[in-house]
């Protein structure tokens, strides 16, 4: 037996809605309301924009001035508009006495910064894995007394280890050499803090005991089982090294006076000096492109290793 169809309630230039049971008529849906209807103004959106432009202008134009002074020679600099190119040729001329000038020097800094970096980065990065596995995972006397006496170091000034440092670095015989600027770099209570963070989040306690009853010794849990889990944290880490590694100048400005060991940083600015010297050779469009060359290597970093760097963090900002 067919149904009856119910009828529709219809009126004159109204949309149709269907007659439901006694009582319970369907409304029409009203249409979302705007922020015009809501009585929300454009204004302070605009002006939210306007602000975040302004702030990206202002981001963006000494990398965009540095690109152009790269055209340029020493004179044009000077006398010419900041933001507008020169001559192409005169790109390949700065290239050119770049890596030529002082007998390649720049070439040398820019092999000392790579040696400094990849270094530290790798030493760091193990020493902090391994500090932050003995806290995560260990009890021991004083462990919470000395977690927080080693992160507390993080609120010393870095001037106020000038003087110490260098004398313990010159009783060892390290003065004017690569190690004293690697060895005290390694040590990082921020780096130690992270990978405690992962140790806690990332491997759970339970996956430590089952390893023991397999019989593998505290070695294999942390190299073969431990490390591998741990391979976001770990890149974070590195690259977080490898920055400040790459951006050091202190450290080397203390402890290094051949310019042979010298890393990028610090040999342009003693470019830079000699150039402003009553009676030294202005060099600023060799300093110019060097400054860009040594960004290179970061940006290739954060390129290549991004996304785990972006993981790394979200990963290292929760816990449990």
């Amino acid at each position: 037996m067919a149904l009856k169809q119910s009828p529709s309630q219809t009126g004159p230039g109204d949309a149709t809605v269907p007659a439901g049971p006694p009582g319970n008529v369907i409304a029409p849906t009203p249409p979302p309301a705007t922020r015009e209807d809501a009585g929300v103004s454009p204004v302070p959106g605009i002006l939210r924009n306007f602000v975040l432009a302004a702030f990206l202008l202002y981001c963006l134009l000494p990398a965009t001035w540095i690109i152009v002074a790269m055209t340029k020679d020493n004179g044009q600099i000077f006398s010419t508009f900041g933001l507008w190119f020169a001559s192409p040729t005169h790109f390949l001329e700065n290239l050119v006495g770049l890596v030529t000038y002082q007998n390649g020097i720049f070439v040398r800094w820019f092999g000392n910064s790579l040696l400094y970096a990849l270094s530290i980065a790798a030493g760091s990065t193990v020493i902090c894995a391994m500090g932050g596995y003995a806290f995560s995972k260990y009890d021991f006397p004083a462990k919470g007394f000395l977690f927080n006496f080693i992160l507390g170091t993080i609120m010393v000034p870095s001037t106020a280890l000038v003087l110490p440092l260098f004398l313990m670095l010159n009783k060892v015989g390290l003065v004017n050499s690569m190690l004293g600027v690697i060895l005290p770099s390694l040590v990082n209570p921020f780096g130690l803090y992270l990978m405690k963070v992962f140790w806690d989040s990332s491997f759970p306690n339970e996956l430590i005991e089952a390893a023991r009853l397999e019989g593998a010794g505290e070695g294999q849990i942390f190299w073969r089982i431990g490390m591998p889990l741990l391979q976001t944290g770990l890149v974070t880490v590195a690259l977080l090294c490898f920055v400040g590694a790459w951006n050091n100048f202190f450290l080397p400005l203390i402890v290094l006076s051949q310019d042979s060991l010298y890393p990028l940083t610090l040999g342009l600015n003693v470019w830079n000096s000699l150039s402003s010297a009553a009676g030294g050779k202005p060099v600023y469009n060799l300093i110019a492109l060097g400054s860009l060359v040594s960004v290179l290597p970061l940006l290739i970093a954060f390129i290549v290793l991004g996304k785990y760097w972006r993981g790394g963090l979200t990963a290292g900002a929760t816990k449990g």
